[in-house]
């Protein structure tokens, strides 16, 4: 389906989608709820514009990306400009939108992204892509910026591949080339000009073609030969290359508090961006291309943001971000620094991309402080020679020495990661593999340490040296994985994982593609391809069929590409100059290395002016030893003391939507923030002392919980904690007391809950039930069927004036227990639908002594 909206009214304001008719019936309801802390709300009346920020996979992944939350702030701190963010929805919710008639909305307002001006997609990665054409149906649009009539939003593009978005070119009416801090105000600029000038989208188009580093692609025409071969790019206009936006230093943009998600996402962490760009030069890699120059920012800067970000967010993990984080001037400084400040609190750091030969056993000994943070080292190839071809700069001994440092530091698992189908890679390179995983395992000393090991197909990228070779097929790179399963043996300490070759494949065909791509993107679409990224969600043959729809040989594009043939990106000018990349692949072939030049003088890439654009390199001059004081500013040092305090507060409204795991991890960074003294557990993992009273149903609402604090010291002012408290909890979480306790948690508690059913329920049903002697109900607890008699258990059954039903239950801690829907379920026949469509509200909880 590709509706098309109506030209509307756009100073009307919107209305709400009704989140009640929608939550209860999805799973993990919190992804769309948008009641993340520090979020921005507006009003949509006082705004000249309206960005929705798209991300264009599930919450849990989109909502570790640093970009869209950089962009989110930048929009939302101009006063008349509001930014309000939506992700890829899961397929529940896709299907219960289109039942409903619905469109998809945002997280912030709850307002369907046809009522924006601008959708601001991010393009992170290649299997995102029919992803992005859900939400273009579920927002009411055309998919080709063609069809999409004055009045409908305009739809741009950034990111990763928008370096070579041809594939999807056409469902855009603009992308963005490089950084975005700058250029999102004048994109905007360009939009409010046309607002104001009454401009149609064509005239507004012109305006963002001028934009440098915008590319508008209905500007372009795609060529090809008689055999259907791609040929060129015919530009409308005399014009030259789109070249990408370069921030030339991050040290002046503006910090903003983080979002705090209330559910479990793949990074769930403060992530502190201490560098952008990697001048290593891997050959491989496209983001040490596309990110060029380096520019890292001051010690002080980021310490200044790791802190303020700790304070206003209560994560217990700062992320220092960077294409390769050892390669940062000053980070073993750096990481003291931070651990002293931060250790106390119970706040580890981990950083993500550490290159071998950068981590030090300095570096480990500070990471370890407060707890082991995950450890991946990426050797990429067997060999010390295909290393060389791809310029990774590391030896084998490189590789075993800091195995043998974090071995003998403590750690009991490494994360090893390797490609396979590297240009010029032979048997023996692919054999090198499991034999140096097995040396690197010798260096721990045994006691049970493991390393798992993870290899992927190498899929070349555009503007790289690798650009032009040619990619294994699905069967070759099921024939490599065949070979490392049979050398690395099995339950000996290691572990392997793969990426599964049938990704690789259509990555690899999204990554060359051209403009004829689009339209087996949308067969596959159609044919029901969604959220490819996702193992259980991808089916190559899905893709084969598509393609065969469309009359397209996808193998073509893996071939390698002549030094004579046209690529699909020509015409988008990443900085870097053609003859840099192709004199590396020479390099390549002969195996001799390119230095980085922040370290060993430029090596004429082309990128820097020397004026404006040049790296950026950190000093680290200032950075002293933090005091004592200072270790212990706005921290809680346990001083050994043990003081209990019970908390009890209600949940409803949104708040109704949090699993128990999501409020155990709100609750522990609402305490965090409000910088209490907590006590926490010793160990490889420390963890706060709380206690929290029995999970709720999702979906139920509640009057009586509760939550007990170990404290080190006593609180001075409880009220004023308590008020503190409300300030931090997200929408429908209030807390109605805080008084010391004795520590006790209650055994035998009789709950009182308030039910009222979609259908109302006779009197007389009620009583032929409280006469039963036995009530058998079936439930399913672990994945084995139980049958358990609530007769006991049934306190009061009873019906209300407005026909709600008061249940009261004895809940024993120690023993399995009934949900208050599963008795309802069997007393009076509900259907699952009327089970979920039942509104549930626990009353109040006494103990029964």
């Amino acid at each position: 389906m590709n509706e098309v909206n109506e030209s509307r009214d756009r100073n009307s304001l919107p209305t709400p989608v009704d989140l009640d008719s929608i939550l209860p019936f999805v799973s993990r309801p919190n992804r769309y709820t948008g009641n993340e802390f520090n979020r921005t709300a507006k009003d949509w009346s006082k705004v000249s514009l309206r960005w929705a920020l798209l991300f264009p996979d599930l919450y849990e992944i989109g909502m570790s990306h640093q970009g869209v939350q950089i962009l989110y702030h930048l929009i939302n701190s101009r006063p008349d400009m509001l930014a309000e963010r939506a992700y890829a929805p899961a397929r529940d919710l896709e299907d219960l939108l289109r039942s409903q008639g619905r469109k998809l909305f945002s997280l912030e307002s709850h307002i369907p992204l046809s009522e924006f001006d601008l959708l601001g997609i991010t393009l992170p990665y290649e299997l995102c892509y029919t992803n992005i054409l859900t939400i273009l149906s579920l927002a009411g649009l055309p998919f080709r910026s063609r069809d999409r009539i004055e009045g409908q939003p305009l739809v741009i593009g950034g990111g990763p591949c928008g370096f070579h978005p041809e594939p999807v070119a056409d469902f855009f009416d603009a992308i963005l080339l490089g950084d975005g801090e700058e250029a999102v105000f004048e994109i905007s600029e360009a939009v409010l000009a046309g607002k104001r000038k009454g401009l149609s989208r064509e005239e507004v188009l012109e305006l963002l073609a001028g934009i440098n580093g915008v590319y508008v692609p209905s500007r372009y025409v795609p060529l090809y030969d008689a055999a259907g071969r791609f040929s060129g790019m015919s530009p409308s206009a005399e014009t030259a290359p789109v070249r990408r936006r370069v921030l030339a230093d991050l040290e002046g943009t503006p910090s903003f508090p983080p979002l705090v998600p209330h559910t479990r996402i793949v990074h769930d962490r403060l992530g502190v961006e201490i560098a952008r760009g990697c001048t290593r030069g891997c050959r491989f890699c496209q983001a040490g291309i596309i990110y060029r120059p380096v520019r890292e920012r001051s010690p002080e800067k980021i310490l200044q943001l790791a802190e303020q970000g700790i304070n206003a967010s209560g994560f217990d993990e700062v992320a220092l971000l960077s294409l390769s984080t050892g390669d940062y001037s000053c980070i073993a400084d750096l990481l003291v620094r931070i651990m002293d400040r931060m250790s106390d609190r119970k706040v580890s750091v981990s950083m993500p991309s550490m290159r071998v030969g950068t981590l030090i056993p300095e570096m480990m000994e500070q990471i370890r402080r407060v707890r082991k943070t995950g450890f991946t080292l990426a050797p990429e190839a067997g060999t010390d020679r295909l290393r060389q071809v791809i310029n990774k700069g590391i030896t084998e001994q490189d590789l075993l020495e800091a195995s043998r440092a974090a071995f003998g530091l403590g750690w009991k698992l490494l994360k090893f990661y390797f490609m396979f189908g590297l240009p010029t890679e032979t048997d023996e390179d692919l054999s090198a593999i499991p034999q140096l995983v097995q040396k690197a395992l010798s260096t721990s000393g045994g006691g049970g340490r493991k390393i798992n090991v993870s290899v992927a197909t190498f899929v070349p990228k555009p503007h790289t040296p690798f650009q032009r070779v040619r990619q294994l097929s699905v069967e070759e790179g099921f024939a490599r994985i065949d070979t490392l399963k049979r050398i690395l043996p099995r339950g000996r300490g290691f572990q392997l994982k793969w990426h599964d070759p049938r990704q690789s494949y259509v990555e690899g065909i999204m990554s060359r593609g051209d403009r004829k791509l689009s339209a087996v993107i949308e067969k596959a679409w159609q044919l029901g391809a969604r959220l490819d990224a996702w193992t259980d969600h991808f089916h190559l043959e899905t893709w084969l069929a598509a393609a065969a729809a469309c009359g397209v040989d996808p193998d073509r594009y893996l071939q390698e590409i002549p030094p004579e043939a046209p690529l699909p990106w020509d015409h988008l000018d990443c900085g870097v100059d053609r003859e840099f990349l192709e004199e590396e692949l020479k390099k390549a072939v002969a195996g001799e290395y390119t230095p980085d030049c922040r370290v060993h003088g430029c090596q004429k890439c082309g990128l820097c002016d020397f004026k404006k654009v040049k790296p950026i390199v950190a000093k680290a001059l200032a950075l002293q030893p933090a005091t004592q004081g200072e270790a212990r500013k706005g921290a809680a040092v346990a001083a050994g003391g043990r003081f209990v305090y019970r908390i009890q507060y209600s949940r409803t409204g949104p708040a109704r939507f949090f699993g128990h795991l999501e409020l155990i991890q709100m609750f522990y960074r609402v305490l965090q923030r409000v910088k209490l003294p907590l006590n926490f557990s010793q160990g490889f993992n420390p963890s706060p002392k709380i206690a929290f009273s029995p999970a709720l149903p999702l979906g139920t609402e509640s009057f009586a919980e509760y939550l007990q604090i170990e404290l080190a010291e006593p609180l001075l002012d409880e009220a004023m904690v308590l008020a503190d408290l409300n300030r931090q909890l997200p929408e429908g979480f209030f807390a109605t007391s805080l008084a010391p306790h004795s520590g006790k948690v209650e055994q035998r508690i009789v709950t009182c809950y308030h039910i009222l059913p979609s259908r109302r329920i006779s009197g007389d049903l009620i009583d032929s039930i409280k006469s039963r002697e036995k009530i058998e109900i079936r439930v399913l607890r672990k994945g084995r069927e139980r049958v358990v008699d609530a007769a006991p258990l049934l306190k009061g059954l009873t019906l209300l004036d407005d026909g709600r039903i008061e249940l009261v239950m004895l809940t024993e801690t120690s023993k399995a227990t009934l949900k208050p829907m599963e008795i309802m379920e069997e007393l009076f026949a509900l259907d699952p639908a009327e089970t979920t469509r039942a509104k549930v509200v626990k009353v109040s909880a006494i103990a029964d002594d």
